[in-house]
């Protein structure tokens, strides 16, 4: 018998101490829910309410998701980060993409670190939950080790979707897995396949794509496709019903598993 091992690729980074003892502000990832202000924790809203710096990501002419629900929060003695990517959805080289964005994540935690070194807590909003796909999660990466940091949890885009569509995700002993929409087909295929239930998240423009990969492992009739759960422009359809959707990029397909039916009682 052998004992447990570790995982040497992980590097587990503080949540609430620094290696600055001196720094007294406090940096805070804040998870702002799917979309309706009302799925925000009391602890979110508290934070962003008492912090003096509020820093949220957008897409360029756009205001943000994660602003868009914490903007009625905004006082006028709020100081404002905007955190601009240079590139989203755009079609270019994966190399090319990855050096912008790696800038772009690089200079966002420098801004962030001017304020945290002036003594003003930062609190910056993301949607969903900070670590579950969120760009909180690379700030985190480069400031966690040098300030005092805590990580506020938040409602996933997911779980909004599943309530929105009145469907069960995972029950009993199955197995969720969590995919991207931006995998390639046949890897898309593989894991469908392989899963008890399944999330595929960011479908926008590759809906065709995972609508083909779950008819072809013969679960269409289970899937269920929903974009900007629990916002006011939130949209529920069978997945096959979506032939001439333009999928946003916040959109996502549901494929519940299918465990719970076991415990299903004939009640008529």
């Amino acid at each position: 018998m052998t004992g447990p091992t570790t995982n040497t690729d992980i590097e587990l980074l503080p949540t609430t101490a620094a290696s600055d003892p001196t720094c007294t502000a406090h940096l805070y990832g804040v998870g702002v829910g799917p979309g309706d202000p009302e799925l925000m924790t009391l602890k979110a809203k508290r934070i962003i309410e008492q912090s003096a710096v509020i820093a949220h990501f957008a897409a360029r002419g756009r205001i943000g998701n994660a602003w868009g629900t914490v903007a009625p929060l905004i006082a006028a003695t709020h100081t404002v980060l905007r955190l601009e990517y240079p590139v989203t959805t755009e079609a270019i080289p994966s190399e090319r993409y990855e050096d912008l964005i790696a800038a772009f994540y690089d200079a966002s935690a420098a801004a962030i670190a001017v304020e945290l070194e002036r003594g003003r807590d930062v609190a910056v909003v993301c949607e969903g939950d900070p670590f579950f796909y969120g760009s909180y999660m690379y700030v985190h990466q480069r400031l966690a080790a040098r300030f005092p940091t805590t990580v506020v949890p938040g409602v996933t885009s997911f779980s909004a979707a599943s309530a929105a569509a009145g469907v069960p995700l995972v029950s009993m002993n199955e197995t969720l897995t969590v995919l991207s929409g931006v995998l390639a087909p046949d890897e898309l295929k593989q894991a469908l396949a392989d899963a008890d239930a399944a999330v595929v998240m960011k479908v926008g423009r590759r809906l065709g794509d995972v609508r083909e990969a779950v008819r072809a492992v013969g679960r269409a009739e289970q899937g269920v496709y929903v974009e900007r759960a629990s916002c006011a422009t939130e949209r529920v359809l069978r997945l096959e019903d979506t032939a001439d959707v333009d999928a946003p990029y916040f959109s996502l397909v549901l494929l519940p598993g299918d465990g719970i039916d076991v415990r299903r009682r004939d009640t008529r």
